[in-house]
């Protein structure tokens, strides 16, 4: 399989030809709570979850973690992710860019987690474009505020990575890490939750997570999806819920 980045490859490497200092600063950056995604302000029906006491402590958040989020991440964000990246080139077929942009919006059946997808995407594509000058990306936003395509959080992850020339496997890392603290940040708001039991999770789960991403860089295009019934009811009841702490 081929896991070469877009730009500055050297032909006998798998890295950057500046190596791993040339992009692991950059993927860093767009990991961070710093970097401003708008992703803070949602849970991902996490609250919904804990609002109906389904998630009330933590046995039951590792638990909704593990059988739900790792899964996910394994069949359908990070193969929409590794698909994109494939995507992009070089040269980029925007075509299948587009149809995946389609597909990330299509998985999502609730409708906070479709806007909630689309609304960090597209501040990702638009503070890249501000951060870094590029022709694809300029190309990208074209087509994104042409309609081609909505914006897709895991497209713009895939979008990111081609920019910095980051390797596949390590985008893929980068999308884990950020799904996962993110649920856990906003566990710790949401239940009686401290930094250091956050932690201890986030430890155990990234443990499992080379495995889901070695995983999902086989699934084939035809094979991503992943449907959780229980969390698409509690982030539906979500949206009409008379007080919210986040927006999905």
């Amino acid at each position: 399989m081929n896991s070469a980045p877009a730009t500055g490859m050297n032909a006998e490497s798998p890295l950057p030809a500046g190596g791993v200092e040339s992009w692991i600063g950059r993927l860093l950056q767009t990991a961070d709570t710093f970097y401003p995604t708008g992703g803070y302000a949602h849970s991902f029906g996490l609250e919904g979850l804990v609002a109906e006491g389904v998630v009330k402590d933590l046995p039951s958040l590792r638990r909704l973690l593990r059988e739900s989020t790792l899964p996910s991440l394994r069949q359908a964000e990070l193969p929409l992710t590794a698909h994109a990246w494939r995507a992009l080139g070089p040269p980029p077929d925007w075509a299948r860019v587009g149809e995946l942009g389609v597909l990330s919006s299509a998985l999502k059946t609730a409708r906070e987690a479709r806007q909630a997808s689309a609304d960090i995407g597209r501040q990702r594509v638009e503070l890249l474009r501000r951060l870094h000058a590029s022709p694809l990306v300029e190309e990208f936003l074209r087509r994104l505020q042409a309609g081609d395509w909505p914006p897709s959080a895991a497209v713009a992850a895939a979008l990111e990575g081609r920019v910095f020339g980051v390797p596949l496997s390590a985008v893929l890392s980068g999308v884990c890490y950020t799904t996962l603290s993110g649920q856990l940040a906003a566990a710790m708001k949401l239940l009686r939750l401290g930094q250091n039991a956050a932690q201890g999770v986030l430890t155990e789960l990234l443990a499992e997570a080379p495995a889901a991403i070695a995983a999902a860089e086989a699934v084939a295009l035809e094979d991503i999806g992943w449907f959780n019934p229980w969390l698409d009811i509690a982030a539906a009841r979500h949206e009409t819920a008379d007080a919210r702490m986040f927006i999905s």
